[in-house]
């Protein structure tokens, strides 16, 4: 009994930290609103134009300010205060929610309205992630615990997955979709109350800043020269490149392949749903980082396989398991890239490399979408997964040749951060040791 009480404290360490525990609960009941506008804002479109290219457009609208505006949005995280751009990115978020309210209930909503506010969350949202992963570090008081922090993170987001769409599908059939947008922009106010009730240290500001473009090009130098976080960024832009747009082709694998409708979509969805979550809460029962490299490079490859073996299976029930491994191995590429990029970097970069992360997990998404619809339609959905999957394995394969490598950079600087005890411990001794045989 104590030892499973043990393991669920060390599972959930970082919630020991008030500011952090603050914002998991308020984000969690938000990500809930969040899950349910985009299952309500879809079906929307498609109710009001019966047609696939609009729901492409909104959804383009939507993701592709995060590949423009993100990386000014990592200088400005590098300059100001981030809790107080989260608490304005999640008014203006909420504002947006309660807009698409109003217009869905009044019924005055046109097309027109859903890109748009599609293209402002967007907007948002590209200052919003980079910023929430770079305060992550400000919420964490042991560092040791910054890991687990993100891990929960993970698991919190893939949780509101799990739930989310299931409310939304039950909204959105009883009371149509405006009630969706409506809950959504009511659930800000949690993460917002969150935030309020924070104790943040205040950090003295610069008292002049250099150009915006200088700083740009100044965090783009340092991630391409320091080797771990230019090889990290590369292999998770080829993936959402090449592989994570595999959930775009899904409703015709549901459809033409396994025969099936909405049902057998949202069963295979909510299984890599499933596979997510427990790749996130694995990462989470972590204690420390040490590992979290190779399983990169390892996990890497068996998305890129799983997505493979997915392409050429016809049995349902053998294709959910593949689709939990698929969302199991994101999940943990992901995550634990994430976790080592903000180990590693610099305190005064850390806002632009979350900016790049950013990029590279979500601002390659809608191109390889686009591009993935492309090959689907001349090639084949099959073929175009067979594609992305052994891009993938051979993006893991380069990966695992710089291991050693990278590695090497990287222990040093775990050590002078005391990021992983034993090591620091062991350093410890050894001087006493030393001190001692010197007397």
């Amino acid at each position: 009994m104590s030892f499973e009480l043990n393991n669920f404290k060390q599972t959930f360490r970082a919630l020991e930290h008030r500011n952090y525990r603050l914002f998991f609960m308020g984000q969690g009941i938000s990500l809930v609103g969040t899950w349910m506008q985009q299952v309500a804002i879809s079906w929307l479109v498609y109710r009001m134009t019966n047609s696939v290219f609009l729901l492409g457009v909104v959804g383009f609208a939507g993701q592709i300010p995060t590949f423009i505006f993100t990386p000014f949005a990592g200088v400005i995280a590098d300059r100001h205060s981030r809790h107080r751009i989260l608490v304005i990115t999640q008014i203006l978020s909420m504002l947006q929610a309660l807009l698409l309210a109003m217009l869905v209930l009044t019924g005055s909503v046109k097309i027109w309205h859903m890109i748009a506010l599609s293209a402002f969350l967007g907007l948002v949202n590209s200052f919003d992630m980079p910023v929430r992963h770079a305060f992550t570090v400000e919420m964490i008081e042991k560092k040791e615990d910054l890991g687990n922090a993100i891990a929960l993170n993970s698991s919190m987001v893939n949780m509101a997955r799990l739930i989310g769409p299931s409310l939304a599908g039950v909204l959105i059939a009883v009371l149509g979709e405006g009630i969706c947008f409506l809950l959504n922009g009511i659930s800000y106010i949690a993460v917002i109350i969150s935030l309020l009730a924070m104790k943040i240290k205040k950090t003295e500001p610069k008292l002049s800043y250099p150009n915006v473009l200088y700083e740009l090009k100044e965090g783009v130098v340092y991630a391409l020269n320091f080797a771990p976080i230019r090889y990290i960024l590369l292999l998770l832009a080829l993936v959402s490149l090449m592989g994570v747009p595999y959930q775009v082709l899904m409703p015709v694998f549901a459809k033409d392949i396994f025969h099936g409708g909405p049902k057998t979509l949202g069963f295979l969805v909510t299984m890599a749903g499933v596979g997510a979550l427990i790749g996130a809460v694995y990462l989470a029962s972590k204690k420390s980082v040490r590992g979290l490299v190779g399983l990169i490079a390892l996990t890497s490859g068996i998305f890129g396989l799983s997505i493979i073996v997915f392409s050429h299976s016809n049995m349902l029930w053998f294709s959910v398991i593949v689709v939990c491994i698929s969302g199991f191995a994101m999940m943990v590429q992901m995550a634990a890239s994430n976790t080592i990029l903000q180990t590693i970097v610099e305190e005064d970069k850390r806002g632009r490399i979350m900016s790049f992360f950013t990029m590279a997990f979500i601002g390659m998404v809608p191109f390889g979408s686009l591009m993935a619809g492309s090959l689907a339609s001349k090639i084949g959905a099959p073929n175009t997964l067979i594609i992305g999957g052994i891009c993938c394995m051979l993006g893991s394969a380069v990966f695992f040749r710089k291991l050693p490598s990278i590695r090497k950079k990287i222990r040093p600087i775990y050590i002078s951060k005391g990021i992983i005890p034993e090591l620091t411990e062991g350093i410890g001794v050894a001087s006493e040791l030393e001190t001692i045989s010197k007397k």
